[in-house]
């Protein structure tokens, strides 16, 4: 294991979460330790995040599909003038995770950030595999652009974010609204991405051996793609786009460690020569899922990730 290469505080923060496989028998238990984890998370304790109001409902899934739920998040002091917003996919590996698991950093945007944040429950693999997780949250990003006048939203400024797996879905969504010329988002934002399922045979020496690993990835895709043989979708695995023109600006950050790093430098490589504005981090020393960790590159991290979002929402002023 090339234990010298993470970032020294990062390494005495470590848990690792999942000890040994993640398969179908061992999922249950990983999702119950999830919603523990949720249920642990402090109370917000600043008046802020305290005043930000959060409504919970259910809005029009894709055609035949149940509703979409959602959680709305809007910053308590807001003015009548109409606000930026972000629509946020959560992570999870497709099979895991939920909106309420990134209740605090909705909190925390919507206050800090001075937008509406549409924070969104899709269904999970491998109950429901694609397309159903990209058409949830396809269906969420129209919802969001119909509703707009209703939420106080200005439609020009509809930001799309998300982590991990939830990173890959904001690409596939973002590549499918695209194609079927519906609502194209402003932005987006992709924190270490799950972007190829051809990730799962990787060769590289140095990343996937601390917190997502090869093994959990071969179970995350296999449950996303329901262990379908032949042509794998761009909108599931948008590292196979043949054409990566006419997206927005995009945000992609990423450890030097994490197992995600190759398909991340390769898609922000093509994005850049189909003319598309990139914005690229690597941190050094960082695995997957390291901003649960208190240490110096992730508090950096934070704040470069930060400032490209409030100037996405806000424009350069901000």
């Amino acid at each position: 294991m090339s234990r010298h290469l993470i970032d020294p505080e990062l390494a005495a923060g470590r848990q690792e979460p999942l000890s040994g496989d993640l398969t179908a028998e061992t999922l249950p238990a990983y999702r119950a330790m999830l919603i523990a984890i949720v249920a642990a998370i402090p109370k917000p304790t600043s008046e802020a995040m305290r005043a930000v109001g959060v409504d919970d409902r259910r809005v029009p899934g894709p055609d035949g599909a149940p509703d979409v739920r959602v959680l709305i998040y809007t910053p308590g002091n807001r003015g009548a003038a109409a606000l930026p917003a972000i629509l946020h996919i959560h992570g999870g590996g497709f099979v895991s995770g939920s909106a309420d698991m990134s209740d605090p950093n909705s909190r925390a945007y919507a206050a800090e950030m001075d937008c509406v944040v549409v924070s969104v429950d899709y269904r999970l693999a491998p109950e429901t595999p694609f397309p159903g997780p990209v058409e949830d949250c396809h269906a969420a990003l129209l919802w969001l652009q119909g509703a707009a006048p209703e939420l106080g939203v200005d439609p020009a400024r509809i930001v799309v974010a998300g982590e991990s797996a939830g990173a890959g879905l904001v690409a596939g969504m973002v590549l499918l609204a695209r194609d079927r010329g519906t609502a194209m988002p402003a932005f987006q934002y992709l924190a270490e991405p799950m972007l190829d399922d051809r990730s799962v045979d990787s060769d590289h020496p140095h990343v996937g051996q601390v917190g997502w690993t090869r093994a959990h990835n071969r179970f995350g895709w296999a449950s996303m793609l329901s262990d379908r043989k032949g042509a794998v979708s761009p909108y599931a695995s948008p590292a196979r786009a043949d054409d990566l023109s006419g997206l927005p600006p995009t945000y992609i950050h990423v450890g030097a460690i994490d197992l995600f790093l190759e398909e991340s430098l390769d898609y922000a490589r093509r994005l850049t020569r189909a003319g598309v504005p990139v914005e690229l981090h690597v941190w050094p020393g960082a695995f997957h899922a390291f901003g649960t960790i208190d240490a110096h590159v992730t508090r950096e991290a934070r704040r470069v990730s930060r400032t490209a979002l409030r100037r996405a929402l806000h424009g350069a002023a901000a």
